[in-house]
């Protein structure tokens, strides 16, 4: 160790602390945070200042970019040059800065993300609104600093007569803290700006009637308003930016076309991931992508499949591409060097109280400068005056000290008086220049008076910021950019699919497809038909719905659990194809089993779920009533639907009005029927009220139908050793019900006389002639039988045989067939002829599909 030095231990910790707490409030303090006065960082202010050094003025020559950069980096910012370059470059880019501050010559890059020249090969010059910034800096309007070698001084902020914090917005990351500012419509601003003036205490919601929104250098659409109130209020948001598009017809095709899109997207780089995109099927629809932009704008060209749907594609690239963007407003600036949070109002406001300041100390120094003037003009006057007697002075003496000390004591002048006198110049002894000194005089004792009245009150200098506004206004101002949609939100899956109507099957093994009604509609009546859907062996078709793609599907299972699915979500088939199993689209537990489907209309339509109700029965005779607004919250679990009790299992649901009767029929032969408005709506998680009350404990309920026309359905009961019968529900001559109807939880009357021969009850289906019923065997054989051959029969009677079985075989199941092609065919006739959209209201027995015939004959 060197002698005279000694060693301080410090602790590193302490050290490190210190250190890092430095750095970090050099970076906020002077790098990454702009002023809230001149909207500037330190690089872009030295950039402009620099600038105006070196006289590269709009009306100048363009002088190369490397001369610029090094006097900036000589003088004021010891950094590297890339990062001075690179300050200029992006002020003199139009899609960088909504208002550009340098004029350049030469290669600045481009909205694809190419490199700007090397600053040997550029040129720039400033802008006259750069000069705006800049003006009144040379009369004492604005602090100084010294230079990092103090030599020279620098401005601390320009005296900016353009709110530029606001016009073109800005971005940096400092330590701890970010700033993301959008740019905004210099006329917009300008006008919130007077009013502001106008009164200080205005809110933002008044100032939002002037400045809409932020308005991007690259136009684009603003796709929904409450980001831009969010970050106007609270100086935090997400504005949401859309591409600006349009359709048009490309060589017979139809193509989509991009004029503009969202700030700081990259051109090149956002077409290359789309191409990659559509090469990966995520995007359907698109056949070829050009970019034919040139000098005369930008034209993305989207060129689309034959059977594409232009507004579904355009959806779909908002959501997956660059196309749509979000500009995340974070408004920190430096307010008195420590940064702020600051809302619209609070921008205006430190902006106009910086240009307050700068109107005080400009006209402190006209005034202190028309003083000085003034006094040297008197001094001239009275030399003028006594004209002679000056020269014979001036003549008498030995040298111009002499000559002056003379003259202060003659006239009882000053030493500057004095001076300018021994100074002046032969050619104002004229008469004519005599003159010129009194007019001059008499001018600046008017503009002494003005400048001294505009210090004296305070509306004076408001109404001169105001003015100066209005003229940078007029000079700078132009029309908005980018356009606000008001009603935008966030983009939904019902965007990219068209609502159109389509036909839902299940079939009894569990397979669901969807298929577009437009496939029936392609043959012409009387044909003889096409051939349905191939399902596995044994299998058949039980259930169809006719609705549209934005619809609902909901699925309950025997432990009570319902799931929930949008229709469009449903795979699409050909009309031939068996579909999808439904175990693989909902999280179904291994040990439940699917019950019920329901076909609902939009579950976010208020009035709707609130006048629909869901019933449902349970083996154990079990009813409970629940409105549908309980299940337009789903969860991709499932949602309980009701509580099963031990033993019990659901049986049916059924979507109604409110208004339907319930029937429910038991193992034992008796079947009960009620008005529906007897059961309370409940809760999801109850477990409902007595139906019916069963025989013994080895009694069941086997079915539950809705009937909504009485007159019009007939029951069809079927017991498990074949036997089976029609029977009318009120009598139809009279009306009688030949069921009566009875309170809820009763014992219920006799459907079919159970004997041994017939064996117990195994369904209750409500049917009418044309229906085709499916009766499947405990031994897997599968006979179809049309209804219109049973003929109506009496309550109490037990029915004939519907079906010869061979040994101990006995009946598992009764479903209705689905008569596919005829079915929707002749839906899709009536609804094209009562002009209907298809959008049916499946009430009643939707899970058997009979609403449907019921809804089109109506």
């Amino acid at each position: 160790m060197a002698e005279g030095e000694k060693l301080i231990p410090i602790n590193i910790e302490d050290e490190m602390k210190s250190a890092y707490i430095d750095y970090s409030m050099s970076v906020i303090v002077s790098r990454a945070l702009p002023d809230v006065r001149d909207g500037l960082k330190p690089v872009h202010r030295r950039v402009l200042y620099g600038m105006y050094e070196l006289g590269v003025l709009s009306n100048r020559a363009h002088k190369k970019s490397a001369r610029i950069v090094g006097e900036v980096l000589g003088k004021f910012h010891p950094h590297g040059d890339s990062s001075v370059y690179d300050t200029m470059v992006r002020m003199a880019q139009e899609w960088s800065l909504r208002y550009m501050l340098v004029d350049g010559q030469g290669n600045f890059g481009s909205i694809d993300g190419d490199s700007p020249a090397a600053m040997r090969y550029t040129e720039a010059r400033m802008r006259k609104i750069s000069e705006d910034m800049l003006a009144d800096i040379d009369k004492e309007t604005v602090d100084t600093q010294l230079n990092f070698d103090d030599t020279i001084h620098e401005p601390v902020v320009l005296p900016t007569r353009i709110p530029n914090l606001l016009v073109n917005g800005a971005s940096g990351i400092a330590v701890g803290m970010a700033t993301n500012m959008p740019p905004h419509n210099l006329s917009e601003v300008v006008d919130g700006v007077v009013a502001y003036i106008d009164n200080h205490d205005i809110e933002v919601d008044e100032l939002i009637e002037h400045i809409k929104a932020p308005d991007f250098p690259t136009g684009g659409i603003i796709y929904g308003y409450d980001g831009v109130r969010e970050a106007f209020k609270t100086g935090r948001g997400r504005v949401v930016l859309r591409a600006k598009a349009h359709t048009e017809e490309v060589n017979g095709k139809e193509a989509i076309v991009v004029t503009e899109i969202p700030y700081q997207v990259n051109k090149a780089e956002m077409i290359k991931k789309t191409a990659e995109l559509v090469n990966d099927k995520k995007i359907e629809g698109i056949s070829l992508i050009r970019d034919e932009s040139d000098r005369n704008g930008m034209r993305i060209v989207y060129i689309l499949k034959r059977d594409a749907i232009p507004n579904i594609v355009l959806n779909t690239l908002y959501k997956h591409t660059a196309l749509q963007s979000s500009f995340s407003v974070n408004n920190i600036a430096l307010v008195g060097g420590r940064p702020q949070m600051l809302n619209l109002k609070d921008m205006i406001h430190y902006f106009v109280e910086h240009r307050h300041e700068v109107v005080v100390r400009r006209t402190e120094y006209e005034l202190r400068k028309a003083e000085e003037r003034a006094h040297i003009l008197e001094g001239l006057i009275i030399a003028s005056d006594n004209i002679d007697e000056v020269i014979a002075l001036i003549r008498a003496s030995n040298n111009a000290d002499e000559a002056r000390a003379k003259l202060i004591e003659r006239f009882e002048l000053t030493e500057v008086q004095a001076k300018a006198i021994v100074e002046m110049r032969l050619r104002q002894l004229t008469g004519l220049e005599q003159d010129k000194l009194r007019a001059e005089y008499e001018e600046l004792m008017a503009t002494i008076e003005d400048l001294k009245d505009i210090l004296a009150r305070k509306e004076r200098r408001m109404q001169v910021i105001k003015d100066e506004m209005i003229e940078v206004k007029e000079k700078y101002g132009d029309e908005r950019r980018s356009t606000i949609e008001y009603s935008g939100g966030d983009l939904s899956m019902e965007d990219m699919i068209p609502d159109e109507q389509v036909v839902i099957t299940i079939s009894h093994a569990g397979y669901i497809k969807r298929t577009s009604l437009t496939e029936y509609k392609t043959q012409n009546r009387g044909g003889v038909g096409q051939k349905g859907s191939t399902t596995r062996n044994e299998d058949f078709l039980e259930n169809l719905f006719v609705g549209t793609n934005h619809q609902y599907m909901l699925f309950f299972t025997e432990k009570g659990k319902c799931f929930w699915m949008r229709v469009f979500e449903i795979p699409e088939g050909s009309k031939t194809s068996k579909g999808r199993a439904i175990q693989n689209l909902i999280n179904l537990e291994p040990d439940d089993k699917l019950k019920a489907f329901i076909c609902t209309q939009d579950l976010k339509d208020e009035e709707y779920i609130n006048s629909h109700y869901v019933i449902m029965a349970t083996k154990k005779g079990q009813v409970k009533k629940t409105s549908l607004e309980q299940y337009s919250r789903p969860r991709t679990n499932g949602i309980n639907a009701i509580t099963i009790r031990e033993g019990d299992e659901l049986l049916e649901a059924r979507l109604t009005t409110g208004n339907s009767q319930v029937m429910l029929a038991l193992k034992s032969g008796k079947a009960i029927r009620f008005e529906e408005s007897k059961t309370r709506p409940m809760g999801r998680n109850a477990s409902g009220v007595r139906g019916i009350t069963l025989a013994d404990d080895n009694d069941e309920v086997v079915g539950m139908i809705a009937i909504q026309d009485p007159q019009e359905e007939t029951v069809l009961v079927v017991s498990e050793n074949g036997y089976g019968k029609r029977t009318y529900i009120d009598d139809p001559e009279d009306g009688e019900p030949i069921y009566r109807i009875t309170n809820r939880g009763g014992k219920g009357v006799k459907t079919i006389s159970i004997t041994d021969k017939t064996g117990n009850l195994v369904a209750i289906k409500n049917v009418k002639d044309g229906d085709d019923l499916m009766i499947i065997n405990k031994s897997g054989l599968a006979i179809r039988t049309s209804v219109d051959s049973l003929r109506v029969m009496g309550r109490a009677t037990q029915g004939v045989r519907l079906i010869n079985l061979k040994g101990n075989d006995s009946i598992a199941a009764v479903a209705k067939v689905m008569k596919e092609e005829e079915d929707v065919e002749e839906i899709a006739d009536s609804l094209e002829e009562d002009g209907i959209d298809g959008n049916l209201d499946n009430t009643g027995d939707s899970n058997d599909g009979t609403t449907i015939a019921n809804d089109s004959e109506e």
